[in-house]
């Protein structure tokens, strides 16, 4: 089944399993991601310290895991469990306020802003281990469409940097990382 046709829990499973996959390839965590002045060891440190930051900002508490210094694939596994854990629970129906986000069911709240998250972040991880992403592009199609009409307000919260121009005929998941600021052919420059 297709992620955009997925429940928010079965989307975050998938997700994060593709995402662990890839850190599992990855056999240098210094080598540079697509995000300037991030290696590989970052991104997966960027998606274990921000979401607990984002969640307690709403009054749930993540329990923390390995230290994605000593063991980057570790504090994944541990982090992306936790995470998954909300959404099987109880609490995954319960509203979620949050100040910079508003209310939404706590569930959608991970869905919207932490595991479309971890699906942009696993294209910056795979091109700093130098394998393929393998994204669900209906999924990359969903993300690039909800956010071009938010572009303006995407750019100005300093979460993506200025759209990088890909050719026409690229396929969805290179739009998306063009999109969000990356370059897709940043290994050649």
């Amino acid at each position: 089944m297709a992620l955009v046709e997925l429940s928010a829990a079965q989307r975050h499973r998938q997700v994060s399993e593709r995402f662990g996959a890839v850190a599992d390839s990855v056999s240098d965590w210094d080598a540079p991601s697509p995000v300037d002045g991030w290696a590989a060891r970052d991104v997966v440190g960027h998606l274990v310290e921000w979401f607990p930051g984002f969640l307690a900002g709403g009054g749930v508490v993540l329990a923390p895991g390995p230290a994605v210094a000593d063991d980057p694939v570790a504090a994944w596994v541990a982090h992306a469990a936790a995470v998954q854990d909300l959404l099987d629970g109880d609490r995954a129906d319960e509203q979620f306020t949050h100040p910079m986000a508003g209310t939404h069911r706590l569930a959608d709240a991970i869905d919207r802003f932490y595991t479309a998250d971890v699906f942009m972040h696993t294209w910056d991880l795979a091109e700093a281990a130098g394998v393929d992403a393998a994204l669900d592009p209906a999924f990359a199609q969903q993300l690039l469409d909800g956010m071009a009409g938010i572009e303006d307000m995407l750019r100005a919260s300093g979460q993506y940097g200025p759209r990088v121009e890909v050719p026409d005929d690229a396929d969805v998941v290179v739009r998306l990382a063009g999109f969000i600021g990356r370059d897709p052919g940043w290994r050649e420059k």
